[in-house]
């Protein structure tokens, strides 16, 4: 990857939909059959704790090849106290793009933007094999808790970072996702009407992936 092949600017009105046929085609049948974060991502947009100014894209030869955005979430700390922080995404690199440097330089000038807004941490889930290389660590070593995960269920899903340091430090408690993310499903089969068709295929490594019976 050559360092100066691309750029990174805040999205624009008229980027909507490029945008959005790129978080389709990177999230297709990744998760669940089909996705919902085009759908998602068209939702939170107008939610109240969408950061406008951490809203991303990236952009090569006019092309929009990546993606990310932070919203405004909390922590309901065991001692009453709410603490402010970020939660982020969806965010993606092209699928032909994929693997080459791109995912990181877009995540690492995102989280830069976010520390020089001053938010002190961003939580969320994902792969701490990726997420890891840009220091992330599983939130569970900051004391804090997914909400509505059973005690001793998998938690290697939920990272954070700090962007101040010390921002969590004494602090326990629950982190809440934004109702936002949380989308109808026929909502979903609705809006994706206005794409292109695709097949939806179970496939193994969803998360709700079940074998069908012979």
């Amino acid at each position: 990857m050559n360092k100066n092949d691309y750029t990174i600017r805040l999205e624009r009105t008229e980027d909507h939909r490029a945008v959005e046929e790129l978080i389709r085609e990177s999230f297709w049948n990744v998760y669940h059959p089909g996705c919902s974060e085009h759908y998602v991502m068209h939702v939170l947009r107008e939610d109240p704790a969408f950061v406008k100014e951490l809203d991303f894209v990236m952009e090569q030869g006019g092309r929009i090849i990546g993606q990310n955005m932070f919203m405004r979430t909390v922590i309901e700390a065991d001692d009453g106290r709410v603490i402010d922080v970020l939660t982020m995404g969806p965010i993606c690199v092209a699928n032909d793009l994929k693997r080459q440097g791109y995912g990181k330089k877009l995540l690492d000038y995102s989280l830069e933007k976010a520390e020089a807004m001053g938010f002190g941490a961003v939580l969320f889930e994902g792969n701490i094999g990726f997420y890891g290389k840009s220091g992330f660590a599983y939130s569970r070593s900051f004391g804090i808790r997914y909400h509505d995960l059973p005690e001793g269920a998998d938690d290697s899903f939920f990272l954070c970072r700090e962007l101040i340091p010390g921002y969590l430090k004494g602090i326990t408690g629950v982190y809440q996702t934004p109702q936002g993310y949380y989308v109808p499903a026929e909502e979903v089969e609705e809006f994706d009407k206005s794409f292109p068709p695709k097949v939806k295929l179970r496939l193994p490594g969803q998360l709700d992936y079940q074998p069908e019976e012979a």
